[in-house]
């Protein structure tokens, strides 16, 4: 059970990939043709291709993964911004969809993993969207693991809360009671509104396993949200939904894009594989960073390009 401390204001914890979250719902999770068939408006909004979506050869090589409905890796990134700071992502997952194996698999990145960002040096990785938004952090994932990004996401994180709450909530499994902010959470299945899976998947600091612990309860959070969304059937909330979307996400993903995600990728949340990132915490030149041998770079390199084959 989920109780929560009297609050003295309002708060807005910018801690998740909520527009994120509702677009794989939506596109992966299935919810229905009447939902993406609805989504002109909000998918307009929200599309914003980079800059080398407008290269020919590019395009033409995702037009072909598409047609061919073959592997593609998604980058979610989840964006902390402040009035006149352009924001770091704090959150950044992975995902590899394998539709000929009905397969995914799901990477958190922690944030403060020690990376060489394209033009900047050595830095933590979370930096790359400050130093170059989007593109740079895209390009700075594809050449840490040498895998290719194929689309990407990124939201306002403040859409998660909405998000949860347009679903109903979501239901996970805890691993550990804690108290966070003003919820307390018992072991076991627990039922979370938008607030209190906010403060579930803010903690770290009492986690034994730091990052890696909220990491695995933000992955916990979407699969719950997936299969949420997989049987979500109230049509009273879907304008509640679509305004979220479109308020908060950014995507290269077209409507085509979209319904192929649909009807090609739906299956590939039966069978979720998460990986982690194995390092240790170092202090260089006074920051501390979470380094990471080459060997576990190449490690899910292999285990990426061998879901994609497979």
């Amino acid at each position: 059970m989920v109780s929560r401390m009297q609050r003295k204001k309002k708060r807005k914890w910018p801690y998740w990939v909520g527009g994120i979250l509702l677009a794989i719902i939506l596109a992966v999770g299935g919810i229905g043709f009447y939902v993406y068939s609805q989504l002109g408006s909000a998918v307009d909004t929200m599309h914003t291709p980079l800059a080398r979506d407008e290269d020919p050869e590019r395009q033409k090589q995702i037009k072909q993964i598409f047609d061919s409905k073959d592997s593609l890796n998604v980058l979610l990134l989840g964006v902390d911004e402040r009035p006149g700071d352009k924001g770091r992502s704090d959150t950044m997952i992975l995902m590899s969809l394998n539709p000929k194996t009905n397969s995914m698999i799901m990477l958190s990145i922690p944030r403060d993993t020690y990376v060489n960002i394209p033009g900047r040096g050595m830095d933590k990785i979370n930096h790359a969207y400050a130093f170059g938004g989007v593109e740079l952090a895209v390009e700075t994932v594809e050449k840490t693991f040498d895998i290719p990004v194929h689309i990407y996401s990124r939201v306002n994180m403040e859409g998660f809360k909405q998000g949860i709450d347009a679903l109903g909530g979501v239901t996970v499994n805890n691993t550990q009671s804690f108290s966070q902010g003003g919820s307390t959470f018992a072991e076991g299945p627990i039922h979370l509104d938008g607030e209190q899976a906010l403060d579930y998947i803010r903690m770290r600091k009492k986690d034994p396993r730091g990052d890696m612990g909220r990491n695995e309860r933000q992955r916990a959070v979407i699969t719950a949200a997936m299969e949420k969304g997989a049987s979500f059937s109230s049509i009273t909330k879907f304008g509640e939904i679509l305004d979220i979307l479109g308020g908060n996400v950014q995507t290269d993903l077209d409507m085509d894009k979209i319904q192929t995600l649909f009807t090609g990728y739906l299956g590939t949340r039966h069978n979720i594989q998460t990986l982690e990132l194995e390092g240790s915490g170092s202090t260089i030149n006074g920051v501390w960073y979470y380094v990471v041998p080459d060997s576990e770079f190449n490690r899910i390199h292999t285990e990426i390009t061998n879901h994609m084959q497979g």
